[in-house]
């Protein structure tokens, strides 16, 4: 395992650690190629969590969602989402929301994620982090890109074991 994935991983592992109850939200635009990678986990996940998770398919507007996350009282909040970090593609971070201003992140979304996040955070009893995932195309088009899809593969398996 490379040591950004091992990285990830250990991320991941820590911030879930002691979650009883997790909303994952895929957050992506379906006819913008890798910008889907947030949706594309969420998919690959249904049916295979426990019912202490709580899928989420946001597409670009989780702010519709709010109400939903809110009636299932997580502890966790978990947001995948494709942003232009400025890495390699596919490379991802754990992102939690007060750090969002540190990154140039790009956004298909129409209310910006940092201001959804603050409104969560008011609102839910919960942790909340951002699994950002640097997309190789953000064209039109549909698919994602074969580099991007292991990686989106890798992060499913990851959240499998890690999740309650």
């Amino acid at each position: 395992m490379s040591s950004e994935k091992y990285a990830i991983q250990s991320e991941l592992k820590k911030w879930l650690s002691g979650a009883k109850k997790v909303v994952i939200a895929g957050i992506g635009n379906p006819i913008r190629m890798d910008d889907f990678v947030g949706m594309k986990i969420v998919q690959d996940l249904r049916g295979k969590v426990s019912d202490r998770v709580y899928l989420i398919e946001c597409e670009t507007v989780p702010e519709s969602f709010i109400q939903q996350i809110l009636d299932f009282n997580p502890t966790h909040i978990l947001l995948i989402d494709a942003a232009l970090l400025g890495l390699e593609p596919g490379e991802s971070r754990l992102v939690k929301p007060e750090k969002l201003t540190a990154y140039p992140a790009f956004s298909t979304h129409i209310l910006p994620l940092r201001i959804f996040c603050e409104y969560l955070a008011q609102t839910a009893n919960a942790k909340i982090a951002l699994l950002l995932i640097q997309p190789k195309q953000t064209d039109f088009g549909e698919g994602i890109t074969s580099g991007i899809e292991s990686v989106a593969e890798f992060l499913v398996n990851v959240l499998l074991k890690l999740l309650p």
